[in-house]
């Protein structure tokens, strides 16, 4: 699970990204690597964004709170 935390992260991040870019310069970074904002693989791209955004608004929840983004280790 803490791989797919931590790709969850970088993809909410490139999206955090993408709207920052398109919030101060009106730039769509996404819609401009593929050609439109309805292109395929841009809803390719945000659909995979929204889902990692789910993923770590849900995961805490299904984890009882607890949010790995390391290994566990025993305490000694």
């Amino acid at each position: 699970m803490r791989i797919v935390n931590i790709i969850a992260y970088a993809l909410v991040i490139i999206g955090a990204v993408n709207w920052g870019l398109f919030g101060l310069f009106d730039f769509n970074l996404v819609s401009t690597i593929f050609s439109g904002a309805r292109a395929v693989g841009s809803i390719i791209v945000y659909t995979v964004i929204a889902v990692a955004a789910l993923w770590l608004i849900l995961s805490p929840f299904i984890t009882g709170g607890v949010l790995w983004l390391r290994n566990k280790r025993s305490a000694e």
